[in-house]
């Protein structure tokens, strides 16, 4: 478990997060970070879209509905 400050950045509050952790993540600097509500009630943080398999997923079913126009297209 790791403990993060909140501290004041402008007329906001940001919360301090650790090299190790930073690393850890894989995230920099200037990354998105996605904060996901749990069934518990709290927040999970991650660097993946949540939404982006969803979108994956409808793209997938038009590219399969359309196999054939696209493909024909491709030429």
């Amino acid at each position: 478990m790791a403990v993060l400050k909140l501290t004041t950045i402008g007329t906001a509050t940001g919360v301090v997060i650790p090299k190790e952790m930073l690393a850890r993540l894989n995230i920099a600097k200037g990354d998105t970070l996605y904060a996901v509500e749990t069934a518990e009630g709290g927040l999970h943080l991650t660097h993946n879209d949540p939404g982006f398999a969803e979108k994956m997923e409808k793209a997938e079913a038009i590219m399969r509905r359309y196999r054939n126009t696209l493909h024909t297209l491709a030429k």
